[in-house]
């Protein structure tokens, strides 16, 4: 669904000097300036990472650097306004908890000392057939403006599998699972739904390796499988989860089973269940639904399982509105090596004003027929502070903010308004031939430059909320411009994860609204 615009741009700089100018960067080389792969772009452009992601341009307390990231136990809570500040510490809110995030190829990572992070090109891949999977499914082969508009949300065919691959995911968490508690490292994603971790007994070749031991059920006091003729077996097997029965078809003594497939066709499948989840010390979710998988099958990497955020009703999200009112945050770290934080429940004064909160909000927009989503209507881009000369015809039809997909993919109007804005921007570095496949197709070689000075991106939703992007953390990745183009002005569009990191995002789908807090990790 990506592709290339041409390069109109145009408009004036209504927004004054509050937002005018370009960003310069702190007096670094270029080679600790870029933080996704160590390094400016060479003359020779690589596809490959040269120097990992752990380079710190930014100036956050955590935020990475050539240090380690804080541990669980060193990261302090928040102060003032927002959200679980520097990484998410322990809250006395009872209604709120809040667990570190960190990036899954970072040092605190389970797949860290594998040596298995991809190479760009490689992560491009993954993330482009996740987009094409989210403006499917979102869209189910229509165009997106009559997707939003279908009250009615029925009587269209959709995929059933999640992007290429659950490799694609970025960003993980570490929970404990059973009574006692087991740990295990999940991936989060505000695409799917239901959770799920590797279950005993497996069989020979049925489980992959991963760092922490598998979850054994008959080791846990609180485990319980779900019976076949269950309301909650009905109820998965009625969504996109549901994957039959063991047993004797509808008997009393059946197990209800899920049933995941990726898109390159790797699937997991094993025994609905519920189970005690801890957050953390004496926060605790009771009768959690989750998928104890026994049957795991195609390319997996090391992590334990996956967390669903999205909003559909078998999500960690929806199963925990009674106990925490909804409402969920993270943070994701500007570098790899840096600490973030995911939070569930509302952040301290979140319903009072920005300026006591810091939080600014825009309304979000659902699909009936497809409830894991959250979208988002971006009203106006701005470089330099100078807004671009952008219909809004072209983003009437939302854009998915989604913590799993690492590319913004703008309307193509407004990729090329960007494209030309940034370009010009900056001239004074050398612009590289598209590689990657092309889908970043804005990338300079920094090389004779002491000090690279990069325009501020800013994206104005509905509602007026205005986020600046932090530089270079969220606008470039491997010196590239960090967005694409999504096609036709009528598809549906993708807030990427690097345009959100150090962003607290707060999706409160009770007040429909999505809130920003600038700095928050």
């Amino acid at each position: 669904m990506w592709s290339g615009g041409g390069d109109n741009v145009g408009g004036d700089d209504a927004r004054g000097a509050a937002r005018a100018g370009r960003r310069r960067l702190p007096s670094l080389p270029p080679s600790q300036i870029w933080p996704e792969e160590g390094g400016g772009r060479p003359a020779a452009a690589t596809t490959a990472w040269s120097g990992g992601d752990d380079d710190d341009s930014g100036s956050g307390d955590d935020g990475g650097g050539s240090g380690s990231p804080p541990l669980p136990s060193q990261i302090r809570p928040g102060e003032g306004g927002g959200g679980e500040a520097r990484g998410g510490g322990a809250s006395s809110d009872p209604n709120r908890a809040s667990v570190p995030l960190v990036h899954r190829h970072g040092p605190c990572a389970p797949s860290a000392a594998s040596g298995g992070k991809p190479s760009l090109a490689e992560r491009l891949r993954r993330d482009r057939a996740r987009t094409n999977y989210i403006v499917t499914k979102a869209t189910g082969g229509r165009t997106a403006a009559t997707a939003l508009s279908d009250a009615a949300g029925g009587g269209t065919s959709i995929p059933t599998f999640l992007g290429d691959s659950v490799n694609s995911l970025e960003y993980v968490v570490t929970l404990g699972i059973g009574t006692p508690a087991v740990q295990q490292t999940v991936l989060i994603d505000t695409g799917s739904d239901l959770s799920w971790v590797q279950c005993k007994p497996c069989g020979a070749g049925e489980c992959y390796a991963q760092k922490d031991p598998l979850f054994d059920p008959s080791s846990s006091s609180s485990y319980a499988s779900v019976p076949c003729d269950s309301d909650a077996c009905r109820k998965l097997a009625a969504g996109a989860y549901g994957h039959g029965c063991t047993g004797v078809s509808g008997g009393a003594a059946a197990l209800c089973e899920y049933g995941i497939e990726y898109g390159n066709r790797a699937t997991t499948t094993g025994v609905y269940s519920t189970e005690t989840l801890t957050l953390k010390p004496g926060v605790v979710v009771a009768d959690f639904g989750f998928g104890c998988g026994d049957h795991q099958h195609g390319p997996y990497e090391k992590f334990d399982g996956l967390l669903g955020l999205g909003g559909a009703p078998e999500s960690l999200v929806s199963q925990t509105s009674s106990q925490f009112g909804g409402p969920f945050s993270y943070c994701l770290p500007p570098t790899s090596g840096g600490a973030g934080f995911l939070t569930l429940g509302a952040p301290p004064n979140s319903s009072s004003s920005t300026a006591a909160s810091g939080l600014s909000f825009t309304p979000m927009r659902r699909l009936p027929s497809v409830p894991t989503f959250y979208i988002v209507t971006l009203t106006g881009i701005s470089v330099g502070g100078a807004p671009l000369a952008i219909p809004p015809s072209a983003f009437s039809s939302g854009m998915v903010i989604d913590s799993g997909t690492v590319i913004t993919g703008l309307p193509a109007t407004a990729y090329a308004a960007l494209r030309s804005a940034f370009r010009s921007a900056m001239s004074e570095y050398r612009l590289l031939p598209p590689s990657n496949g092309g889908v970043l197709d804005t990338c300079y070689d920094f090389t004779g430059h002491a000090n690279v000075t990069v325009p501020t991106i800013s994206l104005t939703f509905s509602g007026g909320a205005t986020i600046d992007l932090a530089a270079p953390a969220g606008v470039l990745v491997d010196g590239c411009l960090a967005f694409a183009g999504a096609g036709t002005d009528n598809a549906i569009g993708i807030i990427g994860n690097v345009n959100q990191r150090t962003f607290e995002v707060l999706y409160d789908s009770g007040k429909g609204t999505v809130g920003f807090r600038a700095g928050a990790c």
